[in-house]
């Protein structure tokens, strides 16, 4: 379990050479559906992040992949 981040925790954004950062982010196994999905419209309302990627595990966690245009940099990073 070396090198794994704690659950509810946001990767390193990270922009791959195109025109989109992307920031990991994985959501506990407790948190309801409704809470999840307003984290995420958070997310999208202060910081211009929208929905690239949603994997639910079989342990409840869910792993979330937002992306942004890289010109809206200037906006904060994602809020935990």
């Amino acid at each position: 379990m070396t090198g794994r981040r704690p659950a509810g925790t946001i990767g390193a954004v990270t922009g791959t050479g195109s025109e989109y950062e992307y920031a990991p982010l994985r959501i506990p196994s407790g948190t309801s559906r409704s809470a999840a999905a307003t984290m995420m419209a958070l997310q999208s309302d202060v910081g211009g992040w929208e929905l690239a990627h949603l994997a639910l595990h079989a342990d409840g966690t869910r792993k979330v992949v937002m992306r942004r245009r890289m010109r809206l940099s200037y906006l904060p990073g994602p809020v935990v």
